[in-house]
């Protein structure tokens, strides 16, 4: 029994039973609360708009210059910062402030979103999902206190909510998984957020299918087969989509950095943007009659992209004002995001380029390929893009041709990204640590103490320079246990002078082998809910030392011998005197 209590203890030793709990609340919640929004802009307000729109041309510009104000208006007054809101608060959140968001301006931000989405602007609801579910797994981690969440389960459930609100608003739980974890960074994924937010997209998904069904979102009628040569013309689609892509995400970076260091106060920016934005939409209706126009959530456009015949000319025309009025609802400081405008300029350059250039019946594949490259481009997430155009479109028989489209889009635009805030986490290259040896880095000198003395003589030996957060215990000269400083600050003072060491001693010390290599010292001191040091013990069960992070740390200074052939060196530290 104690053997299968060491064995249960390693298998179960991140806690993963508490996201069991935490990640399914996580998914309704937000699931319940992105619904909401679908409902609303989708199924309410943007289809009378666009119908009168269509009907009343002159209305566009005047309408998108007023419901843009109206959100100037909320975001000068309503938050604290207008010019922070959707997935870049959230990435900066993950990275600066432990996932805490600030809820106080939740609902005029979300109400902000759905006066520039709803009015016309050129963005979709990708932006207040990821920041309304972000929102709520930050929110949620507050209320869950019983379950004694650190910080680190914040970020957890912070990526765990804007999973969830990509899952639920594209009805594609796999790209809210994979956006998620793909969206802090450039060159990298939230690796901790993975199974957590596996089950809150799954669970949103479902809640928000058994209200609106869960069917893909567009109607995609795609072949199953390509050539060689549609391999060859994809790779040709993602050189070109990736010097647009990264031409489009320098100019808005610059454009998003004027208005935000303008003084014009943020309303009139805003109308400012509505005004431009509107003039895209006439511009594109003025030239070619019809139900496509390169503005609002444009969900609609998809289909038509998809399913009727456009020129190749027209099909440019419309890329470009729709890079266009994106640019101008999203520069000026308009609340949402860009995932579906660039989905959609990929699939209209893809559809082109297969009319125009290979002259390929193959259409679906080539709008695939497109829809793929913008927005592993542009967002830096070539995982997602693919996922989600199989996911979101049915087309799944063009996923190789979408990867081979999309790294090549995503080497193509270089660093280039839509977010400011992604960091390219390249982290320290710590592979040949597995060639050095606990002995080697360990510290052979520590402080240790005597399980019969009390807490107030133990106290009395401890000095300002002992750096030990945890202290190992004997009995005599038997090892014992371990000792940590916060396990005795719970201890009531007026009690120190009659309880012992060994009554807070940690009967189960961590220990390791000096002859394991770092990497495995490294992986145990990343395990959840251990303790910050293990202890080297021989062979025979003899205390050699101790080992910490902040020694492992040390051996990243390593560099090799520039001679060939030379072994690596530790550079030198100096060890913590015994008392």
């Amino acid at each position: 029994m104690p053997l299968v209590h060491e064995d249960l203890g390693v298998i179960y030793s991140r806690d993963l039973i508490k996201w069991l709990i935490i990640a399914p609340i996580i998914g309704v919640t937000a699931g319940l609360a992105i619904t909401a929004i679908a409902v609303i802009i989708l199924g309410k307000m943007w289809p009378a708009v666009m119908a009168y729109y269509l009907g009343h041309h002159w209305a566009i510009v005047p309408s998108l210059v007023v419901g843009f104000a109206i959100t100037g208006l909320i975001m000068q007054y309503l938050t604290p910062d207008p010019d922070e809101h959707s997935t870049e608060e959230i990435i900066r959140s993950y990275h600066e402030h432990q996932g805490d968001i600030d809820m106080r301006p939740f609902f005029p931000k979300l109400l902000a979103a759905v006066t520039t989405v709803g009015f016309g602007g050129s963005a979709a609801l990708e932006g207040p999902s990821i920041y309304g579910g972000a929102a709520i797994g930050s929110w949620l981690w507050t209320k869950l206190g019983r379950l004694r969440l650190d910080s680190r389960d914040r970020r957890i459930m912070l990526i765990c909510g804007a999973a969830a609100g990509m899952s639920a608003v594209f009805r594609a739980p796999l790209t809210g998984i994979v956006f998620a974890l793909e969206m802090p960074y450039r060159d990298d994924l939230a690796h901790e957020a993975l199974v957590p937010s596996l089950i809150a997209s799954v669970v949103s998904f479902v809640t928000m299918s058994s209200f609106l069904g869960g069917t893909p979102l567009f109607n995609f009628a795609g072949g199953s087969s390509y050539t060689g040569k549609d391999i060859v013309w994809c790779a040709l689609l993602g050189v070109i989509i990736g010097l647009i892509a990264m031409a489009f995400v320098v100019t808005f970076r610059r454009a998003r950095t004027f208005f935000v260091k303008n003084g014009l106060p943020h309303w009139l920016k805003l109308a400012i943007g509505g005004f431009l934005t509107g003039l895209c939409g006439i511009l594109f209706l003025h030239l070619y009659h019809g139900t496509l126009m390169p503005i609002g959530p444009n969900y609609e456009a998809v289909g038509e992209i998809l399913g009727k015949h456009h020129s190749s000319g027209e099909l440019l025309i419309f890329s470009a004002l729709k890079l266009a009025a994106t640019l101008f609802t999203l520069a000026v400081g308009g609340v949402s995001a860009m995932f579906v405008p660039l989905f959609l300029t990929g699939g209209a350059i893809g559809t082109a380029f297969a009319q125009s250039v290979v002259h390929s019946p193959a259409l679906g594949l080539y709008a695939a390929v497109g829809m793929a490259s913008f927005i592993s481009a542009g967002y830096k997430t070539p995982l997602a893009a693919v996922v989600f155009v199989a996911e979101a479109t049915g087309g799944h028989a063009f996923i190789i041709p979408a990867l081979i489209g999309a790294a090549v889009a995503y080497a193509v635009s270089g660093d280039a990204s839509a977010s400011g805030d992604q960091r390219l986490h390249e982290g320290v290259k710590i592979q040949e640590l597995g060639d050095i040896f606990v002995r080697e880095v360990m510290q052979p000198q520590m402080i240790s103490v005597q399980a019969s003395l009390t807490l107030r003589e133990f106290a009395s030996t401890l000095s300002p320079h002992h750096r030990h957060e945890v202290f190992p215990v004997f009995e005599d000269q038997e090892l014992l246990g371990t000792v940590a400083l916060w396990s005795i600050a719970q201890v009531p003072v007026d009690k120190w002078s009659t309880t012992t060491v060994r009554e807070i001693t940690e009967m189960e010390p961590q220990t390791i082998s000096p002859e394991c290599d770092v990497m495995e010292a490294l992986r145990l001191l990343a395990q959840e809910h251990q303790q910050p040091m293990l202890l080297v013990l021989s062979e025979e069960g003899r205390l050699e030392g101790m080992v910490t992070k902040s020694d492992i740390l040390q051996a990243l200074t390593i560099r090799r011998d520039p001679a060939p052939g030379a072994n690596l060196k530790i550079e030198p530290f100096d060890p913590i005197s015994a008392s």
